[in-house]
């Protein structure tokens, strides 16, 4: 026979009135693990990210120009409000009163200017004639001269009226263009978009510009937060540094030329130094354009060297100006965008997304500038680099 098995102990009830131990029902489905993210998910993620920017760039292309220039307000006038917001000012009137005066500064700066262009421009088209024969004459001078000194077999009369045409179409074409330029550009801007919607939309980011800021930083994988946030602060580094510097140079160097070319005499100063002014913003292309500008249109209107040496002493006095003051002082060692990079970027984003392009070329140019050296400094820390050359055995 088998032996008896033992019988389990029977359960004691509990005394009455005690407490009944209860057990947690066993939780069901069980809460998942979260699985680490492998190299491949991540490079989609980065890559769907940025061809879905890009595709947005593509499709919203013609409604976003008041938008970025909204956010490139916003980001400007960000460190005068935390400046004021820490003496005490609420951020929405902060940056109530900034939107607000900045606005009131264009409007004034708008009605100033533009009876001043209108007035040049009519100019141009009235002298465009004289200038061209002024011109015309001051080339044909400079020939004789080098036909007399050189002997007529290095300067020939064919290769003198050849010159004396091409100049003078060339000033015909430099006052159309810049008659075609300023009328244009005056277009380009819609003006209801312009007074409107873009001091709106620039309200409203630099009122919630730390909120925004801390909800994208929340959405940061948290994996790559920390590396994130450093290529972030890098970037504004050298973008405020570069951005706001080099606005306040267009400015100076505009006021500077505009009014020294008008007090040598020239007709047209008001228009070429602001021009200058504008296109200074991408390095080197400003001063080049309006020096050659007004040296050609000093030569039309007073046909005498003396007047070109003037034109051209006050360019030199905007070169020293630029040099060793405004550029030292206004951005120092802070800026890391080379200038060929910068005019690469200027050009690659106006041929890809037009003035849109543009506006963004310059914060796209300083994010990969950063970001290139971030992997530069890997890759120099990197096995890639460092490992040591084979010896043979």
């Amino acid at each position: 026979m088998r032996p008896e098995e033992p019988r389990p102990p029977l359960p004691v009830p509990p005394p009455r009135g005690a407490a009944v131990p209860t057990q947690p029902p066993p939780a069901w489905p069980a809460p998942a693990i979260p699985r680490a993210a492998t190299r491949s998910q991540r490079m989609a993620l980065v890559l769907g990210a940025l061809a879905a920017i890009l595709f947005a760039l593509w499709l919203f292309s013609a409604i976003l120009t008041p938008f970025v220039l909204a956010i490139c307000v916003a980001y400007f006038l960000d460190p005068p409000v935390t400046r004021m917001r820490r003496i005490g000012v609420p951020r929405g009137l902060a940056a109530f009163l900034l939107v607000l005066g900045l606005a009131a500064l264009c409007l004034l700066a708008v009605l100033l200017l533009y009876p001043l262009l209108i007035a040049q421009i009519g100019i141009l088209i009235q002298r465009l004639p004289a200038y061209v024969t002024g011109i015309s004459t001051l080339v044909q001078q400079a020939l004789e001269r080098a036909q007399e000194a050189f002997g007529p077999e290095v300067v020939d009369a064919q290769l003198r009226d050849l010159a004396v045409r091409q100049a003078g179409a060339m000033v015909t074409f430099l006052g159309t263009a810049v008659g075609r330029l300023i009328g244009g550009g005056v277009a380009l801007f819609n003006v209801f978009t312009l007074v409107v919607v873009t001091p709106i939309v620039a309200f409203y980011l630099l009122r919630d510009w730390p909120r925004i800021i801390a909800r994208v930083d929340s959405w940061l994988p948290r994996r790559s937060a920390h590396t994130l946030r450093q290529l972030a602060r890098d970037t504004d580094r050298v973008l405020s540094a570069w951005l706001r510097g080099q606005l306040l140079c267009c400015l100076i160097l505009g006021l500077f030329y505009a009014g020294g070319l008008q007090l040598v005499g020239l007709e047209l100063g008001l228009i070429v130094g602001l021009m200058a002014g504008v296109l200074s913003f991408i390095p080197y292309v400003g001063s080049l354009t309006g020096f050659v500008t007004a040296v050609l249109l000093a030569a039309a209107q007073f046909g005498s060297w003396q007047g070109i040496a003037l034109v051209v002493a006050v360019f030199v006095a905007g070169q020293i100006l630029e040099g060793y003051f405004i550029y030292p002082r206004l951005l120092g060692d802070r800026v890391e965008l080379h200038a060929v990079w910068v005019i690469f970027a200027l050009f690659a984003g106006g041929v890809a997304f037009g003035f849109l392009g543009v506006l963004l070329a310059v914060p796209m140019a300083a994010a990969i500038g950063v970001v290139a050296r971030y992997w530069l400094r890997r890759y120099l820390e990197s096995p890639l680099y460092l490992d040591p050359p084979r010896t043979g055995s």
